[in-house]
């Protein structure tokens, strides 16, 4: 199973990222565990200081901007 998460403190941004990421996963068809973490101290302990952010089983893909529904598609697959 894919382990997702989404990093950001539920601004606009935040949740387009949710978003695109969990209709990705609906347009693969397959099983994921997404999670939204919106504490700061959890966030920064990915390294990460800049939100939206997701990370894919551990890596992190993307900081600071909404990743398209082909983008995440592309590291859940790749």
């Amino acid at each position: 199973m894919v382990d997702i998460k989404v990093l950001g403190p539920g601004c606009a941004r935040c949740q387009a990222a949710e978003k695109n990421v969990k209709d990705a996963i609906k347009e693969l068809g397959i099983d994921a565990n997404v999670e939204k973490i919106e504490d700061v101290m959890k966030i920064a302990k990915f390294g990460v200081f800049a939100t939206p952010a997701v990370v894919i089983n551990g890596d992190v893909k993307c900081v600071g901007k909404v990743p398209t529904v082909e983008e995440v598609k592309k590291w859940i697959t790749g």
